[in-house]
């Protein structure tokens, strides 16, 4: 039987959240998650930036198209990774960890098969979804093969996902750390040889990333292999398999996780649309803001992971108190990485998107977005703590409620009504898109801060007991 760590190195993948310092855990338990977003950042951002320097803005404009698509797919995978890194926190703060085996041989069978799925839509269909989102013809071919490579190695994509989910339900953030690394110095060396000596355009970038998410996930799976006992869990098959009851609790978090992602991301899909109406310039001026942005976005999603285990933990031990002071903490943290990255932004517009072209247009059209997305910075730190705390308590309809007002009403419409009824045209496509983070953002605070969840939460542990 595996055990909880309580200060001593007894264990060091399972850690205990439910006693000790707030502040001092979740420093410990995001910076990892901080640092693996950042390094998957920056080769996101090594990809654009090869591929802006020796392609041009038609290929930065069909990455960018391309890689809203396969966004869809793996915001599928982390909201069925999610439900399962809930369901393992709670497992351990309700003291079940037994139980943790099946949940985990549970999930890895649904995306495997979901991975398989995903693979054959994306090569069969890659074409018409790109059609749709009226990719410009400098840049269409190009989009559909950068799709079609990513498509055929999307079981890698999935498989990181759905390990590094495993291990921050079990509250180590380290290990995928360690992991992401073995990819992005994997991609980064790629994407130099492939896109600069070898010719091969966005397909070779493409190609980078793909072999890169390759080992990292055959290295996670040899981890797995040398710490079963544990992790209680192993790769045999008779491990591997469908478990009804947790199957249950996966598909009722897991759905309305991934539909909250899946969401969002059509909205997205959607403004690139109105983006791409206005030009390739614009198009590539988009793709390359949302990389600038995933600097910050991407490093302080790492504190709505650990403020989600931290949160599920103490949720499941009806430490309400913890709960509050988590979300808190992760409020603070955010405000300060934010207040530090507006600086910087506001400093050096210019020379953060020349890392990605020499297009003056380009440069030029991003004040343009810079000007309108700056709007958007208030909401995300709210929704750092409220969006983990949500993932937390397991509350998956109230997330999904927010997502879809986020996603089908505030993004589209605000997008729509600024950019085409106002008139204000790019700018407006893009202030749409950063306002509409308030409508998830100050729901979730308002749920948190009214104190409901409490009564829930008492509930589930008079259920247990």
């Amino acid at each position: 039987m595996m055990k909880l760590s309580t200060g001593k190195k007894t264990n060091k993948i399972i850690n205990d959240f439910t006693r000790g310092s707030i502040l001092k855990q979740i420093v410990v338990f995001a910076v990892p998650f901080m640092l693996s977003n950042l390094m998957q950042v920056l080769y996101t951002l090594v990809d654009m930036a090869i591929v802006g320097r020796y392609v041009g803005s038609d290929g930065l404009a069909a990455v960018s198209n391309a890689s809203q698509p396969m966004m869809f797919m793996t915001m599928f995978c982390i909201g069925i990774s999610t439900s399962g890194q809930v369901n393992i926190s709670h497992l351990i703060g309700a003291g079940r960890k037994d139980e943790i085996k099946k949940t985990i041989g549970t999930m890895f069978c649904v995306l495997l098969v979901l991975a398989a799925l995903m693979t054959c839509f994306g090569i069969v269909f890659s074409e018409n979804i790109l059609s749709l989102l009226n990719v410009q013809p400098e840049s269409y071919d190009m989009a559909v093969s950068y799709m079609f490579v990513c498509c055929a190695g999307i079981l890698f994509t999935f498989g990181y996902n759905m390990i590094s989910a495993v291990f921050r339900g079990m509250g180590d953030s380290r290990h995928p750390f360690i992991f992401i690394v073995i990819a992005s110095v994997i991609n980064i060396i790629l994407d130099i040889v492939f896109v600069r000596y070898l010719g091969m355009g966005v397909v070779g970038a493409a190609a980078a990333t793909i072999i890169g998410q390759a080992f990292s996930f055959i290295a996670a799976l040899i981890f797995i292999v040398h710490n079963r006992s544990e992790l209680g869990f192993d790769l045999k098959l008779k491990s591997i398999r469908i478990d009804r009851g947790a199957l249950r609790e996966l598909i009722r978090l897991g759905i309305p996780f991934a539909l909250q992602g899946c969401a969002i991301n059509i909205s997205m899909m959607f403004v690139g649309s109105l983006v791409n109406s206005t030009g390739y310039q614009s198009s590539a001026t988009f793709g390359v803001g949302i990389r600038v942005d995933d600097l910050i976005n991407k490093v302080t999603q790492g504190v709505t992971f650990a403020v989600s285990s931290m949160v599920g933990q103490n949720y499941a031990a009806g430490n309400a108190g913890r709960v509050r002071k988590t979300v808190f903490c992760g409020w603070a943290i955010s405000a300060v990485c934010y207040a530090v990255y507006v600086l910087m932004y506001f400093t050096h517009r210019e020379e953060l998107f020349s890392l990605f072209t020499e297009d003056a247009k380009v440069i030029e059209l991003s004040g343009v977005y810079v000007a309108a997305i700056v709007w958007n910075y208030p909401a995300m730190v709210i929704m750092r703590g409220s969006n983990g705390f949500l993932q937390g308590i397991g509350n998956a309809r109230i997330s999904l409620i927010f997502a879809l007002l986020d996603g089908f009403v505030f993004r589209i419409l605000l997008s729509f009504i600024f950019g085409i009824v106002m008139g204000l045209g790019l700018y407006g496509f893009f202030l749409g898109y950063g306002l509409a983070a308030y409508g998830t953002g100050i729901p979730g605070a308002i749920y948190f801060l009214s104190g409901i969840w409490e009564k829930r939460g008492r509930a589930k542990t008079s259920a247990r007991s």
